[in-house]
């Protein structure tokens, strides 16, 4: 399977292949991508020495222009198809509908991977994407289980992608406006999920209280640490208790399943963290690299406890694929 790993800047792209990433997805420093953040992303310049080191070694470059476009103001999208093409990409990962439209008649040869953000988990809707836009890859969303891609693997006439590592999103990806409702920014749109313009922490009768444009997500004792104020990772009062909906929040760990997600005819494993440091994202390539070649023994142990202190909270999950959760 193809090890996608995640590039939030240069030095994390260098990094990711040095750990042994087979394929790094970058954005460029706009909102065009949903990991729209300060001192994140590339510029033109830094994307095309980027490419040239990813060539240098043999490797892939997709670009991500995973948010939908603003209606009548599509200029900054199309300009970034336009520049991936040029500048001569493995594949555009994209979601909007018209942007797909866009690509494919303006860059018949840009290879198109359809993202997460498209919220396409069933054959009829990836076969239209694949007949309407030539999409040649699905990323599909973490709300199947592995029997799920299993029967669809064979449904469709794309490569699938699944997420291996990484942050998790509960609600429905591509359809989630809840950060919208307090910040006015969501990541469909500007790419920035509870954007840190609108976080703040404060100490509360020995509580690390955290809110997100005033509003109160979550309260945390002493002895917890404090989690980043995204609205459905918050903690919410249900049936006269307060807790986490659906599950505490944990990184999604795929290391345990890896046989049955070849099994199921994955095609490319994806890694969550383009937001990320260069120590994380060394420690994960690395680990699942060592995985993927079937190193055994200790080896193994070693990085299955290596993402383990790497997962959020150091908890992990394994989210949809198994659906587990209450």
């Amino acid at each position: 399977m193809e090890l996608v790993c995640p590039a939030g800047t240069p030095a994390a792209l260098r990094t990711a292949i040095e750990a042994g990433a087979d394929t790094v997805y970058v954005g460029f420093r706009d909102e065009t991508n949903a990991r729209n953040f300060p001192g994140l992303n590339f510029s033109r310049d830094e994307l095309a020495a980027g490419l040239a080191h990813v060539r240098r070694h043999g490797r892939k470059l997709y670009l991500a222009v995973n948010t939908f476009a603003r209606a009548g103001d599509e200029a900054i999208w199309h300009r970034a198809i336009d520049d991936a093409a040029a500048l001569g990409v493995d594949a555009v990962i994209l979601s909007d509908i018209g942007l797909l439209d866009y690509a494919a008649r303006r860059h018949p040869r840009l290879r198109l991977h359809l993202s997460v953000q498209a919220a396409a988990s069933h054959a009829d809707a990836i076969r239209f994407y694949h007949e309407a836009f030539g999409v040649r890859r699905v990323v599909l969303p973490r709300v199947l289980t592995v029997p799920d891609i299993a029967a669809l693997t064979p449904q469709i006439p794309v490569e699938t992608e699944v997420f291996a590592f990484g942050g998790m999103c509960p609600m429905a990806e591509g359809r989630c406006s809840l950060s919208s409702y307090l910040t006015g920014q969501s990541p469909n749109t500007v790419g920035a999920c509870s954007p840190a313009s609108h976080v703040s922490y404060s100490e509360e009768n020995g509580e690390t209280v955290s809110r997100l444009a005033g509003s109160v997500i979550n309260r945390f004792p002493a002895d917890e640490p404090a989690g980043y104020p995204t609205l459905c990772k918050g903690r919410f009062v249900a049936g006269g208790e307060a807790s986490y909906l659906f599950e505490e929040p944990t990184s999604l760990n795929t290391a345990a399943i890896l046989p049955e997600l070849r099994a199921a005819g994955v095609a490319a494993l994806k890694i969550e963290g383009r937001q990320r440091g260069r120590a994380y994202v060394r420690s994960v390539v690395g680990a699942f690299r060592r995985l993927l070649d079937g190193e055994a023994g200790a080896a193994r142990e070693a990085d299955v406890a290596e993402l383990r202190q790497m997962a959020e909270g150091q908890r992990e999950t394994a989210g949809a694929y198994q659906r587990r959760w209450r």
